[in-house]
């Protein structure tokens, strides 16, 4: 009778566990928990203008390198990153993708095309350069030399898309499909990284679309949808360089002259969610003519032009920076009902070398020539300037300018394609200028001061409000509160601030910014504006390109609420956390090789990270 008791109860174990709780509380979430850094712009020898100007490292290598290989790099030197990224896109440009790699092994299918002949012999005569200037010639001719020729570029994007799925391990490391469209009509930026959601089976279904398919954003989008129609796959784009665009990117006005409206406005939310406000080439987040209030504007900044010869000037700013396109954007909203420039943030490098090095302190340069060495084009090289601007004004940056930035980092669930992919398309998603800045953003009207040291900081962020990259309907009777925590890298600098950027629109539709620091670092407090002007110190020695973590904090957090908040307009908040100042990667070089110090850079850098943004609708 016993036996027949102890059968029953072991029959009802299962129904009992089923109604009990889950026991382990990761097992059961359904929120992003895992913090991921990766790149979503590097070029290898596929891009032509990387393999035709020394990169010999290809797509392969590229990955290898992110999941953390040493490898020899493309001048000869043994090169690692001291902590492997979780995700890498290789983004070669669709513009004769492959070709380089096919002019150095003589591939016969180069062969098929008389301009093709013509330029492997140019390269394997000893005329690299002269065969560059073929391939630029024709490129800006904005017709395919190679049209025709499908081969060529079928090949190389079967090479692409078969290494990143063979070094791509669902779990460790993602190496997501994705390439460069690189529009710049007149040499003004308009590239846009295109990142595929999916795998070969649906990449190969295609070939990139470039730019001697149309120079038109739009034609890009509408390609993307043909594509996502024909194989059931996702595929988003990310505008970047802005600062580069001479007053395009961000324009009032659409690519072909006509008024955004609301379809455009909705269009470009859609294929582009994301941007890249930071990278090799400077960058974006703001400029001090932009933002005079704002100490902390002029970092790393290029406002010289694009690669053409355009003349800048002043006026052209409000359309080529981050947080003026964030203000656009709300004019755009009160005015149409749509907002064509809602998008998330993110950094990368942009690198032409398969080396995707974004740290003061193995910065293995933009192009291959630039690599670490007593050379004088790692400093003094011109990247923009080579055409001359056509009113005789500088247009020059030079190589010394070059940002070690950046890296993309993302909230996601899981450390794979598709859960990446999906952060990425939701906003959630932060760029840091090279640091691997922790930083956390949630936005509701029932939080308190008590829910930012809670150990289930996330677990109520989603209960109670949203994360960055997502909006709040106003109430009329309550006043959203963030909750923020920002970490320092652990292998980095300290924490000197975290601020909280507002952005709005008024009844009149003017537009006006204002900066908060929330959390700041020592016994530093703000005043009545809510600003500390004191600064956090500096302990870099220059002379040894050292510094010490005696000042800041390894941790900040921050819940707060808009003193001036009105449930009436367009609004926005995103938070910008700054390190301490430490060396650039240019006062490291100098110290290294025992040179002079070099002009036009400071000597010092205080790193940073930016989230999306948090919109509030009225």
């Amino acid at each position: 009778m016993k036996a027949l008791v102890v059968l029953s109860i072991f029959a009802l174990l299962p129904g009992l566990a089923q109604a009990q709780k889950v026991y382990s509380p990761r097992a059961s979430a359904d929120v992003p928990t895992q913090l991921l850094f990766g790149d979503l712009h590097l070029h290898t020898s596929y891009s032509t203008d990387a393999g035709m100007v020394g990169a010999s490292l290809g797509p392969a290598e590229a990955y290898r390198f992110a999941r953390g290989e040493k490898l020899v790099s493309n001048f000869g030197s043994p090169v690692q990153i001291a902590r492997p990224l979780d995700f890498l896109a290789v983004t070669d440009h669709a513009e004769n993708l492959g070709l380089a790699p096919m002019v150095v092994r003589s591939d016969p299918e180069l062969f098929k095309s008389a301009w093709g002949w013509r330029v492997h012999d140019a390269y394997k005569s000893g005329n690299q350069t002269g065969a560059y200037g073929m391939w630029i010639a024709a490129k800006n001719t904005g017709k395919d030399p190679l049209a025709g020729f499908d081969s060529v570029a079928r090949q190389a994007w079967q090479d692409i898309v078969a290494a990143a799925e063979h070094y791509n391990d669902p779990g460790q490391f993602t190496a997501l499909i994705g390439y460069e469209w690189t529009s710049a009509p007149g040499g003004d930026n308009l590239h846009r990284n295109v990142i595929f959601k999916g795998g070969a089976e649906h990449a190969l279904q295609t070939l990139p679309f470039s730019l001697f398919d149309s120079e038109d954003p739009e034609a890009l989008w509408q390609w993307m949808n043909s594509y996502q129609l024909q194989t059931g796959d996702r595929v988003l784009a990310i505008p970047h360089n802005s600062n580069l665009s001479v007053g395009r990117m961000f324009a009032d006005r659409r690519f072909d002259g006509s008024a955004i409206d609301k379809e455009y406005a909705l269009q470009r939310q859609r294929f582009e969610p994301i941007y890249e406000t930071t990278q090799a080439k400077g960058d974006s987040e703001t400029h001090p003519v932009l933002s005079p209030n704002d100490e902390f504007a002029d970092f790393e900044t290029w406002d010289v032009g694009g690669f053409g010869a355009a003349p800048h000037n002043t006026g052209m700013l409000a359309a080529e920076y981050t947080r003026s396109a964030y203000k656009r954007g709300l004019q755009f909203q009160q005015q149409i009902g749509a907002n064509p420039f809602r998008f998330g943030l993110i950094g990368s490098t942009d690198s032409h070398t398969a080396l995707a090095t974004a740290s003061e302190d193995n910065w293995f340069g933009k192009v291959a020539m630039f690599e670490p060495s007593r050379r004088d084009m790692r400093f003094s090289e011109k990247i923009l300037g080579r055409i001359p601007a056509s009113d005789g004004s500088d247009n020059s940056a030079l190589s010394v300018e070059s940002s070690a930035s950046g890296l993309t980092a993302v909230w996601a669930k899981a450390n794979t394609r598709e859960d990446i992919w999906d952060a990425l398309n939701n906003k959630e998603t932060y760029a840091t200028t090279g640091s691997r800045i922790g930083l956390r953003l949630f936005a509701g009207f029932e939080f308190t001061v008590e829910d930012v040291t809670q150990s289930d900081f996330a677990e109520r962020g989603y209960a109670n409000g949203v994360p960055m990259g997502g909006t709040l309907q106003a109430m009329a009777d309550k006043v959203p509160g963030l909750i923020i925590r920002a970490q320092a890298d652990p292998q980095g600098a300290f924490l000197d601030r975290v601020q909280v950027i507002k952005l709005w629109v008024d009844a009149q539709g003017e537009s006006h910014e204002r900066i908060f620091d929330v959390a700041v670092s020592g016994d530093r407090e703000a005043d009545a504006s809510g600003r500390v002007n004191a600064a956090v110190g500096n302990t870099v020695d220059i002379e040894r390109a050292t510094y010490s973590n005696s000042i800041g904090e390894a941790v900040l957090m921050a819940f707060w609420q808009d003193p001036q908040y009105d449930p009436k307009q367009h609004a926005m908040y995103y938070v910008r956390v700054l390190e301490i100042p430490t060396p650039r990667w240019s006062t490291k070089d100098a110290v290294f090789y025992g040179e002079p110090l070099p002009e036009r850079v400071p000597a010092t850098i205080q790193e940073r990270a930016y989230s999306s943004p948090v919109w509030i609708n009225p």
